[in-house]
């Protein structure tokens, strides 16, 4: 019996960048608006987050940001973080602090999903061990070496877990090395599968199309993720939710709303 009880998106940036970097081949040039997401999930047996958004202090001070951002090999501008947009302070309107956070699921260690981690350091933080290994090399120029050191809390994954009844992680490579996807079975309600960047946009799964990132540049281990999020969802019943959709993000239910 599943143990997860709701699910509440949480927008903790926005990101504007050229649609390229999200759809491979197609749209350079069109500029899209972006959120950056995590999702709050409560279960009879704890708090989990999956992701953890952007570090707020890169952001928020110039110069602490400027080593990460304004660097050639870093082609994505600043994303935009509101105070109100940090998940202490999502969690603070719930009446509950960052130490009620038991675990951390990271979909991958990319800036934007990784950076948020120095709030959760008490918790477990779950992830694939070959995204550790992409994270220092790096394989690409989001992954920001600050936020992918594992301390004692890390808990290093080989292939498909489950946390806990009801959420089943799944591994889904090909935007990143060691990419995951989360499958939640809710208590009531229809289940959702959390696609992260394995799917930017609708248009990444309805017409399968590969995220502009790949890892080791090929984009054919995304497209199979891709079909197999789709098969899992078809399986599962489930609703499948792209990442970085503003248009399908603004048809959710907004914060403080829960599914179901």
């Amino acid at each position: 019996m599943s143990q997860v009880r709701t699910l509440r998106p949480l927008l903790t940036a926005l990101h504007r960048y050229d649609k390229s970097f999200s759809t491979r081949g197609r749209g350079e040039g069109t500029l899209i608006e972006a959120p950056i997401l995590a999702y709050l999930i409560e279960t009879s047996s704890g708090r989990l987050l999956v992701d953890v958004g952007c570090d707020y202090q890169k952001l928020a001070e110039p110069s602490r940001g400027a080593p990460w951002y304004e660097r050639p090999q870093c082609p994505l501008p600043r994303p935009v973080m509101s105070e109100a947009q940090r998940i202490p302070r999502y969690l603070a309107r719930l009446g509950l602090d960052v130490g009620d956070i038991d675990a951390v699921i990271l979909t991958h260690l990319h800036f934007d999903h990784a950076g948020g981690l120095g709030d959760f350091r008490h918790a477990d933080v779950h992830l694939h061990e070959r995204e550790l290994v992409a994270a220092r090399e790096p394989a690409d120029a989001a992954y920001f070496d600050d936020e992918t050191l594992p301390g004692d809390n890390f808990r290093l994954h080989a292939g498909d877990f489950s946390p806990c009844p009801g959420v089943t992680v799944t591994e889904t490579p090909g935007h990143t090395a060691g990419h995951l996807s989360v499958l939640l079975e809710l208590e009531r309600g229809r289940p959702v599968v959390l696609a992260g960047d394995a799917a930017d946009l609708i248009e990444n799964l309805e017409q399968e199309v590969a995220p502009g990132l790949c890892y080791r540049d090929d984009p054919e281990p995304a497209l199979r993720s891709i079909r197999k999020l789709k098969q899992l969802a078809q399986d599962a019943g489930a609703e499948l939710w792209p990442n970085h959709d503003l248009a399908f993000f603004l048809r959710q239910k907004r914060f403080p709303e829960s599914y179901p």
